[in-house]
């Protein structure tokens, strides 16, 4: 098992935000965190990454438990996070931000700039190209490949689909198809079911900061009802 979250508890200030939440991912996986806007699927990767601390339960990262491990710790663990903003360092070229990313990271691996910009041909056409001038969609690809430059165990996804044009979003799956076949291990947070049913196999369902329901991604496309209770816009 590559992560196991038990009985979470996290809060901004008073407002108590995930509620005994629990869920595993094992090595080789990629499980999705589903569920709309404001639910707690952000808190949740920012919890187990150590940015938002929880202030119970257990958080088990390759049989170690790491909760309340801060985020340098993760990611020299072998933990990579890609947030929802983002965070790409604007005044940087496309080149820098991944340079950047793997010094900082010291781990080595399978995961060079050549191998991301394999991956993603526009970050080798926009090497030199600075991070401020990116199209969300280059942006997007470069946060993933800023992420797999630390040659991390698992990769936190933080709503990768949101904001992008269909045929954007449809080569973002095929990408993370591709990470996937070569062994890593990936949680992601998103709400667009179509994508999470591509690139998942198994889902966990978020409302009001717990997990109300847990199957197979397939299984969840399939269950009308539990789609429009806890999915539909």
């Amino acid at each position: 098992m590559m992560l196991r979250v038990e009985a979470m508890n996290a809060y901004y200030g008073k407002s108590h935000i995930l509620q005994d939440v629990s869920f595993a991912v094992e090595s080789g996986e990629v499980v999705a965190l589903l569920g709309r806007n404001g639910v707690g699927k952000t808190t949740s990767l920012r919890a187990v990454m150590g940015l938002t601390p929880p202030r119970s339960g257990s958080i088990h990262f390759k049989g170690d438990e790491v909760r309340g491990k801060p985020p340098y710790f993760m990611a020299k663990a072998g933990m990579a996070y890609m947030p929802d903003d983002l965070r790409i360092f604007p005044d940087l070229t496309c080149e820098e931000n991944l340079e950047i990313a793997h010094r900082l990271s010291g781990r080595n691996g399978y995961w060079t700039k050549a191998r991301v910009e394999e991956l993603f041909p526009v970050l080798g056409e926009r090497r030199r190209q600075l991070g401020i001038l990116l199209s969300g969609g280059e942006k997007k690809m470069l946060g993933v490949g800023r992420a797999l430059m630390s040659n991390p165990d698992m990769i936190l996804l933080d709503e990768p689909s949101e904001g992008l044009a269909p045929l954007v979003v449809k080569n973002l799956a095929q990408v993370i198809e591709e990470i996937r076949d070569k062994g890593m291990t990936i949680l992601m947070a998103d709400q667009n079911l179509k994508f999470c049913r591509r690139v998942s196999v198994r889902g966990y369902i978020l409302e009001k900061g717990r997990i109300v329901h847990s199957d197979r991604i397939a299984s969840i496309w399939e269950d009308e009802s539990i789609i429009k209770q806890y999915l539909a816009l």
